[in-house]
């Protein structure tokens, strides 16, 4: 099972996770939050991710999720990427974070899950208007 490590601001990451299990009505295994407070230290920052990857780490991988490209959680996490072992998405949503959950289980290499989840998170945003009026999603 891949493991899935959220790196965002405040509580976002842990309380997306909260909520996955709340709509699968289940507790969900391997799957750690690190909260980003404000005036951190990054190098202390950067051991709450090493330690959390270590928790998480599988013979399947790491994915780190993050909340926003550029920020610094993504910053620090860009750090630990190694292709193939640990990918960083940056961009969660609760869509994402849900698909992530429930494919981690298929023997999928690490590189052709998150092509499919990346894909997954961009189509999950919407328009209602346009869907509303017809149009279809893309």
């Amino acid at each position: 099972m891949t493991g899935i490590l959220t790196v965002t601001h405040g509580n976002f990451g842990k309380i997306l996770a909260e909520t996955v299990e709340f709509i699968l009505d289940k507790k969900i295994e391997n799957v750690l939050s690190v909260s980003v407070i404000p005036n951190e230290d990054p190098e202390i920052l950067k051991k709450k991710i090493k330690q959390g990857i270590k928790k998480v780490k599988s013979d399947k991988g790491v994915i780190i999720f993050t909340d926003m490209f550029g920020g610094t959680p993504s910053n620090i996490s860009y750090s630990f990427l190694e292709e193939g072992v640990i990918e960083v998405i940056s961009g969660l949503n609760l869509p994402l974070l849900l698909k992530a959950v429930t494919i981690r289980d298929k023997s999928e290499p690490l590189k052709k899950m998150t092509s499919i989840l990346i894909e997954h998170g961009k189509k999950s945003i919407s328009l209602a208007s346009g869907i509303l009026n017809g149009k279809k999603r893309e």
